[in-house]
């Protein structure tokens, strides 16, 4: 029997939980609180496991010590008060367009933030102004590790979370579940297999109401079309984001940023247009505008072919 990998909170959790813990003890003392909170241990190829996250409330600006690159805050607001979230040291700010959290403010995605909100509006606060800074120890550090300097979040690590839960990706583990529902696909007579890399692709997937089987490989391309080459599944169709898209196309097995990053000098060959400004495929796209139609469709094909190169069988893309 496999071992069952464990799963994780991801850093949008903890914030969440330090952020409340912080802020209801600034509410009961009226004085600066800070709550730490450390990441928990799981499964995943991980880099923030372990890392300390601490949040600190206060009703001064200049209690709090800042991530030196000059960003503008988010705002919570409810009724009578506005709080002021900043990065603190170790956690990134975004100095690029084209990622889920703005230009020029904090690296915390939006369902963190919007977590934090819930939070601020759910106590009871007759504060009209209040500040707060997220933070992480030797962020700066674990950054390195990432692909956060290469899109223009600089300073410290991302603020992460959709789900709330970060799903184990051990390699063997996961290719071994990968193996085993397209074993049990294919003896319960599906024809076709569908693979998604993750949330978005998969509820693409279940919008489409084909009758294939439906399984998510996350960043696990080759290993997983391989296997369901060899069982002679006669439909394979891949469900991926640009992002994604382009790293096939410039040959990438395995999508996670720890194999590579995007090299943007070939994407720049791929364009009509100076894209030099962005370091994302979403920001290339966004400077496309109307014109990222011929844009998608290149890199498509040219991910086809690369499919095709490495299976030597045609593998339907579908982006999502």
């Amino acid at each position: 029997m496999s071992k069952k990998l464990r799963r994780g909170y991801t850093t949008g959790v903890h914030t969440s939980f330090a952020f409340k813990s912080a802020l209801q003890t600034f509410l009961a003392t009226k004085t600066q609180a800070t709550s730490k909170t450390n990441k928990m241990d799981n499964d995943d190829l991980d880099v923030t496991k372990g890392c300390e996250i601490i949040v600190s409330i206060s009703s001064d600006k200049d209690d709090l010590e800042l991530n030196s690159i000059e960003h503008k805050p988010y705002l919570l607001k409810n009724d009578i008060s506005i709080l002021e979230v900043y990065a603190g040291l170790g956690v990134g700010v975004v100095t690029k367009d084209g990622l889920k959290p703005p230009k020029n403010h904090p690296a915390i995605n939006p369902i963190p933030l919007k977590v934090m909100q819930d939070i601020f509006q759910s106590l009871e606060i007759n504060e009209k102004k209040l500040f707060c800074n997220v933070s992480v120890t030797d962020g700066e550090t674990i950054a390195k590790e990432t692909a956060n300097a290469k899109v223009g979040v600089l300073g410290g690590i991302s603020i992460l979370g959709t789900t709330g839960f970060v799903k184990p990706i051990s390699a063997t583990a996961y290719i071994d579940s990968i193996e085993q529902e397209l074993n049990y696909a294919k003896a319960n007579g599906y024809k076709k297999v569908i693979f998604t890399l993750g949330n978005s692709s998969y509820k693409k997937a279940v919008e489409m109401q084909e009758d294939g089987y439906i399984v998510e490989i996350g960043n696990f391309i080759y290993d997983g079309i391989i296997l369901a080459v060899k069982l002679e599944f006669e439909d394979i169709k891949l469900i991926v984001g640009m992002g994604k898209l382009v790293k096939i196309a410039q040959g990438f097995k395995n999508t996670h940023n720890r194999f590579g990053s995007i090299d943007f000098i070939v994407v720049q060959s791929w364009c009509d247009e100076d894209i030099k400004e962005s370091l994302t495929i979403k920001g290339v796209r966004e400077i496309l505008g109307d014109r990222c139609g011929k844009f998608d469709i290149l890199v498509k094909n040219k991910a086809q072919e690369k499919l095709l190169e490495w299976f030597s069988k045609n593998i339907e893309v579908i982006i999502c």
